[in-house]
Order: structure tokens, then sequence, then C-alpha cells
């Protein structure tokens, strides 16, 4: 292992003949956010396991304490979007790139042959989201804090965001989605965002437990019930935080227009400590980004997995070819001032027509048409 490598992997004996191969992210200092040379670093890799025999299983974590994944590298993409919008024509194509290559990671993840288990400690967000939600045993501790935050920069939910809020009630999704609001374990475990949890003390103990279950070469479905005996006392924990998302009825959601979704979200307002935060989220967020995900999740309901990478794809580039995103980093990230002056000021402002550039493809070909002949 080469201790400066933006992600770590080592092959952990198991088994007769098994190894269990180990990727950890390795950016503890901007919480482990996902560049380009990390997400072709996991496929490479993940690509040479998943069709490796002696492999039993593999387990994704993040170095540190305080996250195991904060999403993309977005002043990365900051810096290609103004450099772009500076000339005028794109002389930058980093942001395709690397959209592209992470929503093939994420569904070579969906897609993978073999258990594949991440452990979600502490911040979950964005592109870190994505490969979590991507694994088939997906666990979480007392501290982790779920997110799809897009809306307060000018992005929207993706590295799978659509599959991941196609699968709640509606309402739920909707209301994630416009607000940015963090899901503690609970929650995530009550959604299905999460299938277990540990102590996150415990973390190291659950590696080597894993590591040293009965794997056998070759019996993958074997070893993936294996794993999950294993795991499924792991599903309720003392000291596990009280659910947040109870405060929200579904029925408070008024989901017949764009516009009357977001009024009836803020007339939330008092309810709760957590859904007051949410609302703030969404009363200083890109209105742009509200319209997309209220629309996205229209669409994902009749997609397939690699429909929903593809549209993604298209969302997210066009949103890095106008205003809105390089304004939300400006104001978040960079000058920090806290007021982005979005496109439009409300939601009810947005052209139909500018909405819909959102999910035209301006490619002849799409860069992720061949995301269904992936094979092990």
């Amino acid at each position: 292992m080469v201790e400066e490598a933006e992600v770590l992997f080592e092959e952990l004996p198991s088994g007769e003949g098994c190894w269990v191969g180990h990727a950890r992210l390795n950016r503890p200092g901007s919480l482990n956010a996902l560049s380009l040379v990390a997400i072709e670093l996991l496929t490479e890799r993940l690509g040479s396991w998943g069709g490796r025999e002696d492999i039993a299983a593999v387990l994704l974590t993040g170095e540190g304490e305080k996250a195991f994944c904060a999403g993309g590298d977005v002043q990365a993409l900051y810096r290609a979007a103004v450099k772009n919008r500076d000339r005028g024509a794109l002389v930058d194509d980093y942001p395709q790139r690397f959209f592209s290559a992470e929503y093939r990671l994420n569904y070579m993840m969906h897609r993978f042959p073999k258990p594949l288990i991440c452990i979600g400690h502490g911040i979950v967000m964005g592109g870190g989201f994505g490969l979590f939600s991507a694994s088939e045993f997906r666990i979480v501790t007392e501290r982790s804090r779920l997110a799809f935050p897009e809306i307060t920069i000018g992005l929207f939910p993706d590295a799978g965001g659509s599959w991941v809020l196609r699968q709640l009630p509606t309402s739920v999704a909707v209301f994630l989605g416009l607000t940015g609001s963090q899901v503690n374990a609970t929650d995530a475990l009550s959604l299905h965002m999460a299938t277990h949890c540990i102590a996150h003390d415990a973390r190291q103990s659950c590696l080597g437990g894993i590591v040293n279950l009965d794997f056998r070469v070759g019996q993958h479905e074997a070893n993936r019930l294996l794993l999950g005996d294993y795991l499924a006392p792991q599903r309720h924990l003392e000291g596990m935080p009280a659910s947040e998302l109870i405060a929200l009825s579904p029925e408070a959601v008024n989901l017949s227009t764009p516009g009357a979704c977001v009024s009836s979200i803020c007339d939330l307002e008092g309810v709760s400590p957590w859904i007051d935060r949410g609302i703030s989220n969404l009363r200083k967020g890109c209105p742009m980004t509200a319209a997309i995900v209220f629309e996205q999740l229209a669409r994902v309901t009749t997609m397939t997995l690699a429909d929903a990478f593809r549209m993604e794809l298209t969302i997210a580039c066009e949103c890095l070819r106008r205003p809105d995103f390089v304004e939300g980093v400006r104001a978040l990230l960079i000058d920090k001032d806290g007021t982005p002056n979005w496109t439009a000021e409300r939601i009810e402002h947005i052209r139909a027509e500018d909405l819909d550039a959102h999910f035209q493809s301006s490619w002849a070909a799409h860069p992720l048409t061949d995301l269904e002949d992936l094979v092990w």
C-alpha cells in the first residue's frame, strides 16, 4: 500500500483459499472527497476483484473519524466550469469525464457479482452516498448522516440518487431531494437506505469478523448468505439516535406541482428542528435544482438503472454549463458569503424550456450508452 494514494487497497486472507478485498478512501483531510483519480482507481480494482474467483467479498470504507465520503471533489468541477464559462466554449472536459467515470463506477457496484459491503460512518453525502447506496450491504453507525445536499450548490441528487429516491415514498423522496436534509442511522434503516448498523467504535472489529467468516472460493451466493447471517444481529443497537423523519407527515407534502410542493414544505416550519433545517436549505437553495428534482423523480419511475444514470449524466453536464452551479459553489465554498444569486428567484419563475434543456442529451452517442454491456 502507498500511504499517499487517494485509495488504499489490501487483500485480507479469509476462509480456505479466499480473500476479502478492502478499499479505503484515503483523503480524510477533505472528508474523503472523490476525485477522478480515486474513481479510476476504484473502478480498476473492483473490476479486477469482480473477475477473480478467490475474492469472496469486497469491503469499502473511509479513513478518519468524521466521514466515509462527503461527495465529489466539487472545487475541481468548479474550476473547470469557470474556465469553460470564461472562454465561452468547452475547453475543459473534466466535468464530463468525472461524471461519466463516477456513474460507470456506481453502475458497476450496483451490478457487482459478489458481496459488496460499505461501512458508511459519519458523513455520507452526494457522491459518497452514491458509493454507499450502490453497495449490497450498507452499514451505518450511530454517527452516520446521509444526505443529497446538492440544492445548496445548484446541482441535484446524482450518482444514483435518482434510483435511491425512487425507492422511497414520493413525499419523503421529494422532501429529502428539495431540502438536502440529513438522514440519521435510525431513519436510514427504516427507509432501507441502510441494511445494518454497528457502533462507530466497532468498525475495526466488524471488519475482522467479516474477514474471519468461512468463505468458499467461487461460492458467491453461499458467501452472500454467510455474510448476511453474520450481519443479521446488527439491526438495532442501544445508543442509536431517535427518528427525525417521524416529524414529517406524508400528507403534508403537496405533490401536485413543483410550486405547491415547495410551499407545502415551507408551511411545515416549526414542526421540528430537523424540518426547519431542511426548510432553511430549501429557501436559500437553488430553485432550478428544486425543479430538476421534481422532474427527475417523475421520469425515473419508468427507467432502468442504466437509463437513470444516463439521465443523470445529461443533467449534470447541463448544470455545469449553466450559471447556477458556479454561483452556488462560489457562495458556499469560495467567497463563503452565503448569498448566491440564482438565475431564478423562485421555482415558479423557471421557464419550462430551461428545465427541459437539462434532460435533453447533446451527444450524438451518449457516453453511457454501453452501460448494459458490463460483464465480469
